[in-house]
């Protein structure tokens, strides 16, 4: 096969198989064809293989907005339905969960090398506010990183989904894909894509593989820490806001004084009256935590996210590859394997002609689908070599996340050392001294012991 004489040898060694029928004795015409592959195999200008686009770029292709539209609609099953607006389409439309399902399916069938992003959880029964709107931000991130694809955006399914108005939109969807191939079947370079991948392109493949596996490890904890902070925050603000509230009821309280109390009325009548005032200061404190940890979650913990979900589509796809590709050449091998020796054995047996074509017959069609089956490695190494680039063009995307991180947290504590300045005179109010003259408390001694 491609210029071998036995098909299972070939696409044996081509595919990087190693527990296959015997293996044949290397030709040193071969010897030398690995000796210069290195050379061979230097990427020349204009390389298909290579990509040329910037974060910027990709940024830039689209943003959509995923919003939750309110009322439920259905008689029997109430569900959730969402607005799309795209800014490049200049296009608004109401979508279900099932038409993203529907959407996703047609990417698979359409581009099986390509990362597709997973979908969140369809919950059918108990589906509560929060995660309603975790599954809102997730679809939000899902269509925005194939709406920033190279080739998906550029891709008929993808302007249906976010421009087609009408109400059966996924008949649509699902007409776009009728009659059309896969990429492999539509791209011109399919067959060709063995001569532009690098010699050493499986042991490259695990090593990016090994490197985006820990790379998404890393980030998970960032996440998970984002997250905790951005929490944080916003019980800070309850917090904030119940400490002020209880401010406010201790200054409202209009239970009489008791006579033996009578002397000091005019300090609990002045601590009331100052109590009581504060609690507008805590609750803009609280609202300016609330801000922090809002902003935080959307501008740190979202992006983090956003870049989980392509981590986590490019390691989909390199199950895809290893269980779909490769693991269907395996078995065709093998099934040739076994055809070649019921051949032999047929001709050892002197068995009748027509038996003997037919197996013979059969063993062309075996050969033609390993071929094809070889060519689709190929092309899905060919792929999986570009996802692996698209994949660090969105790295600088850390630098993005990192400075939303340092932006909140600084704008943040400015804003609330402001307010927290702003409350400190009015503390004075709170404390009488001799002969009612109001003086603030004196501060305490740096060992944290009063002198009386």
């Amino acid at each position: 096969l491609l210029g071998s004489s036995d098909p299972l040898a070939s696409a044996s060694q081509s595919a990087g198989i190693v527990d296959l029928p015997t293996p044949q004795a290397i030709e040193p015409q071969a010897i030398v064809q690995q000796a210069v592959a290195p050379s061979r195999m230097q990427m020349p200008q204009g390389n298909p293989l290579l990509l040329s686009h910037t974060l910027q770029e990709l940024l830039a292709r689209d943003t959509v907005q995923v919003e939750l539209i309110p009322e439920k609609k259905g008689l029997f099953l109430k569900h959730v339905e969402y607005e799309v607006s795209s800014q490049r389409f200049k296009s608004s439309v109401y979508r279900r969960y099932n038409d993203f399902v529907v959407f996703q399916e047609m990417l698979l069938h359409k581009f099986p090398y390509r990362m597709v992003p997973a979908l969140p959880p369809k919950r059918m029964l108990g589906a509560d506010r929060e995660f309603i709107e975790a599954r809102r931000r997730a679809l939000k991130r899902f269509v925005n990183l194939v709406a920033r694809h190279p080739l998906f955006s550029e891709d008929v399914v993808l302007k249906l989904f976010l421009s087609f108005s009408g109400s059966d939109v996924q008949n649509k969807l699902k007409e776009s894909a009728q009659c059309v191939g896969d990429e492999f079947m539509n791209c011109k370079l399919a067959t060709r894509a063995k001569d532009f991948l690098p010699a050493d392109i499986q042991a490259q493949f695990a090593i990016s593989r090994e490197l985006i596996r820990n790379i998404y490890n890393s980030f998970h904890k960032l996440r998970d820490r984002a997250e905790r902070i951005a929490s944080r925050a916003i019980d800070n603000a309850a917090d904030l806001l119940i400490f002020g509230k209880e401010l406010s009821a201790i200054g409202s309280d209009t239970t009489p004084l008791p006579s033996w109390a009578a002397l000091n009325s005019s300090t609990w009548g002045s601590l009331k009256q100052a109590l009581k005032g504060l609690s507008v200061e805590f609750a803009l404190l609280a609202d300016k935590a609330a801000q922090q940890g809002k902003q935080e979650e959307n501008d740190v913990v979202e992006k983090l996210n956003l870049f989980l979900d392509l981590l986590q589509s490019y390691k989909d796809l390199c199950e895809r590859h290893e269980k779909g590709v490769l693991h269907k050449h395996q078995r065709a091998l093998h099934k040739y394997s076994l055809m070649k020796r019921q051949m032999m054995s047929a001709a050892a047996q002197n068995r009748e002609p027509e038996s003997v074509e037919q197996l013979e017959s059969r063993i062309v069609e075996q050969e033609n689908a390993i071929q094809t089956m070889e060519l689709r490695n190929y092309f899905s190494l060919y792929c999986l070599h570009q996802e692996t680039q698209l994949i660090h063009v969105y790295l600088p995307l850390t630098s993005h996340i990192l400075r939303a991180f340092v932006n909140s947290q600084i704008q943040g504590h400015k804003e609330m050392s402001k307010v927290w300045n702003d409350l400190r005179p009015k503390l004075s109010c709170l404390f009488a001294g001799p002969h009612s003259a109001l003086t603030p408390p004196c501060s305490p001694p740096e060992d944290g012991l009063c002198p009386h």
